[in-house]
């Protein structure tokens, strides 16, 4: 079997930082902890919650970065039956739940606590949106149908897109600690569309483009099922993982990042409301 050494040197690369996302994410659960003592049951509930389900994501995308695997392609690098796609995509599904679920509680609690009604209302259509977006990612993993991707990263941007509206919605009734808060939303958010939107949903878009001009045939609903849940290929060649590494380094890092601040920041923003001053 061909191996590169690139490849593995990527693999090598993205379980530690695996390692390191499980060890902040420690060290943030402490800090959350320590500061639910004289909150009050509200923002308890809140710092509760963005630690459970920052923990869901962080632990997910560090599982992945240790068997990472292409869906569709069904290749994998780790030989076991833990690189199926039915493994993977369910325990991805719970950890992009988690993760958007996490964004849209700390816009919906920042928008109740400053009177944003708007921003609270859309706070409320993002984890629908990155439901239907799982289901069209399921679709594509069962009948290896690229457009089953190009639907689901582009409800991301959307997701995103709305995320970004809610927070803005926020800003001119936030106070100053909040503000500071909100500045990093608006670096990150559109920093994360401009890559959506010019690389990754693109990429799977040209994916089934040329599928589509090779007359590709692909699996119904029994055989995908039987396919993703028994079929796995082994391989460390560059070019079976070269289109894989930019997004999937970007993800299983910096989103997981993501994930870490808005723990912490929910933490520093219940402090802020239990001392205003």
């Amino acid at each position: 079997m061909e191996v590169s050494s690139a490849v593995v040197a990527w693999w090598v690369s993205l379980s530690l930082i695996g390692v390191l996302n499980i060890g902040l994410w420690a060290w943030l659960f402490t800090k959350a902890r320590s500061a639910m003592t004289g909150l009050s049951a509200p923002a308890r509930f809140f710092v509760k919650w963005q630690t459970v389900l920052s923990a869901g994501y962080v632990f997910v995308c560090a599982s992945r970065s240790f068997i990472p695997r292409a869906d569709v392609q069904r290749i994998c690098l780790l030989d076991s039956w833990l690189s199926t796609v039915l493994v993977g995509r369910a325990v991805a599904t719970v950890g992009e739940l988690c993760f958007m679920a996490q964004a849209a509680l700390f816009l919906f609690v920042l928008a109740k606590h400053t009177g944003a009604t708007k921003a609270a209302a859309l706070a409320k259509l993002v984890v629908p949106l990155i439901a239907l977006a799982e289901c069209c990612s399921w679709y594509a993993v069962v009948t290896t149908n690229f457009l089953g991707n190009t639907c689901e990263e582009s409800l991301w941007a959307i997701s995103a897109f709305v995320l970004l509206l809610g927070f803005a919605l926020v800003w001119p009734t936030a106070q100053r600690p909040i503000r500071r808060v909100l500045l990093a939303t608006f670096v990150v958010i559109p920093a994360y569309l401009a890559f959506m939107l010019t690389v990754d949903v693109p990429m799977y878009f040209n994916r089934w483009r040329a599928d589509q001009a090779a007359a590709r045939q692909y699996l119904g609903l029994f055989d995908g099922l039987d396919d993703l849940a028994h079929r796995w290929v082994v391989t460390f060649r560059w070019e079976d993982w070269r289109t894989e590494i930019p997004w999937m380094t970007a993800y299983f890092s910096f989103a997981v990042w993501v994930s870490l601040a808005l723990l912490g920041l929910s933490i520093r923003s219940a402090r802020a409301w239990a001392n205003p001053n």
